[in-house]
């Protein structure tokens, strides 16, 4: 387990939830690679887009680390409907304290299919 890489995807987090935009970009790579149920863009400018209209909070939960790879359980709340949240999770790839790809899934058994992570790489 790497320290290094949960703490990356956690300040990650915060720069997304917080709207800094500027500390996002830094955390990631100039090709990062960001993809969802409905699409997928390449580069700062893409994730500078995507963050900036995506209108989510994603609130990171139980983590799982293994090989550069972080898959986090979060409360993904939609900023139209505060009210409502559901738990999904999200596959972050980290090298060099840098985000290189991050893929938001529907749920915690799909970032492990796409990830080969296990329960067994749980964070304690």
């Amino acid at each position: 387990m790497s320290t290094s890489e949960i703490a990356t995807v956690l300040a990650w987090h915060d720069a997304f939830n917080s709207s800094d935009i500027d500390t996002l970009l830094a955390l990631s790579s100039d090709d990062v690679e960001i993809a969802d149920q409905a699409g997928a863009g390449q580069g700062i400018n893409a994730l500078r887009e995507w963050a900036s209209t995506a209108g989510l909070t994603l609130n990171p939960g139980r983590m799982f680390v293994h090989n550069g790879v972080v898959v986090v359980e979060e409360q993904r709340t939609v900023a139209v409907r505060p009210e409502e949240s559901t738990t999904t999770a999200a596959a972050f790839r980290v090298v060099h304290d840098q985000v290189t790809s991050v893929f938001l899934h529907a749920d915690l058994a799909s970032a492990f299919d796409a990830t080969d992570l296990t329960e067994e790489d749980a964070v304690s």
